[in-house]
């Protein structure tokens, strides 16, 4: 099921609150490439008959079915690409170009 980080659902309230689109929910749509990665793209929108829902810490968002298939495992996250440059990324096991994030070792006192 598709999954929405904490960091990732206040940077989609605070983007719906400037935008005057508290009302809305996030729609999320995913389609395959020819090279099989998966190219994605979000915004606000109303629902639609057929939309599946995903509730995630106050936001709705939306999936039309064709996309679903493609963000079924998929976690939007919002992190720090760069100091000081934060952006949403997709983390989708189903993307063959998808590599996971290492994880950070902690140093030892």
């Amino acid at each position: 099921m598709f999954s929405v980080t904490d960091n990732a659902a206040k940077q989609i309230r605070q983007a719906a609150e400037q935008s005057e689109a508290q009302n809305m929910a996030l729609r999320i749509a995913a389609k395959a490439n020819q090279d099989g990665s998966i190219e994605y793209g979000m915004g606000f929108d109303d629902p639609k008959e057929n939309d599946i829902r995903v509730a995630a810490d106050g936001v709705e968002i939306l999936i039309d079915p064709p996309s679903n298939e493609l963000l079924e495992e998929a976690t939007l996250d919002y992190v720090e690409i760069e100091p000081g440059e934060m952006r949403f990324i997709f983390m989708n096991p189903l993307d063959p170009h998808y590599v996971p994030p290492k994880r950070q070792k902690k140093d030892k006192p």
